[in-house]
């Protein structure tokens, strides 16, 4: 089935997130209570709220998108092509900017949204964010009364699943084991918070990219198909 889809009708994504505060006492007191509350399963009595805080960005209660890559392919007289760009800055303003050109470019029932982990991450991450911030749900996201079949999410960790629902894989392993170039070459996902509050976003930006890359690789890959060179990737 993978095979059968037009390469053009996907938009592949990643996101980036971090705290919403840079350090623990800097959060109200009542979302203090409320993170130590939430995490205390988690955290057992090996963390105190505060230590287990650098890990708040992958809660979208406790958490913000910092920014969102996302690539797709063209095909034009015969040459294969795939363009990049990211939404990043205030997250209210991205998350619109993401959200129009959804509404714009993605729209059609044949349009599908790829990205790793993204059913588990991605995309509720993006919607939660989106109510938090009073932005539209895109239909894209809106997913409430639809049938599995209905929503037109790809996700690469699932296809490598088979399956298998006990099994995580992280795009770095499944990149290398499929002969794709790593995209964690200069930071990795653990960096990203000190890397945002030190203001160093052009390496996140770069970062983001690069998963956005590996992730169509790995659709390519399991179409059987030539992986993209560097000279077929473009930044716009």
């Amino acid at each position: 089935m993978l095979e059968k889809i037009n390469l053009e009708h996907i938009l592949f994504l990643d996101i980036e997130t971090v705290p919403e505060e840079e350090s623990f006492p800097d959060l109200p007191e009542e979302k203090q209570l409320l993170w130590e509350e939430k995490t205390r399963y988690q955290r057992k009595e090996e963390f105190t709220a505060e230590e287990f805080y650098e890990r708040a960005g992958i809660w979208a209660e406790f958490g913000k998108i910092i920014c969102i890559s996302v690539g797709h392919f063209r095909f034009k007289e015969g040459r294969r092509s795939f363009r990049t760009t990211t939404f990043y800055g205030e997250e209210k303003q991205l998350l619109q900017e993401f959200s129009a050109l959804l509404n714009s470019h993605f729209n059609k029932p044949e349009h599908l949204l790829c990205a790793h982990n993204g059913k588990e991450f991605d995309f509720p991450y993006i919607a939660r964010r989106m109510i938090i911030n009073d932005v539209a749900l895109p239909p894209k996201l809106h997913l409430s009364g639809k049938k599995p079949w209905e929503v037109m999410h790809l996700d690469t960790m699932e296809l490598w699943k088979f399956g298998d629902y006990k099994h995580y894989t992280s795009l770095k392993l499944l990149t290398s084991i499929l002969g794709i170039p790593s995209p964690k070459d200069d930071i990795n996902g653990k960096q990203v918070r000190k890397c945002y509050y030190q203001n160093e976003m052009p390496r996140i930006i770069t970062y983001c990219e690069k998963d956005v890359i590996a992730i169509a690789q790995i659709v390519l890959k399991f179409r059987r198909e030539k992986l993209l060179s560097p000279e077929e990737v473009t930044k716009v």
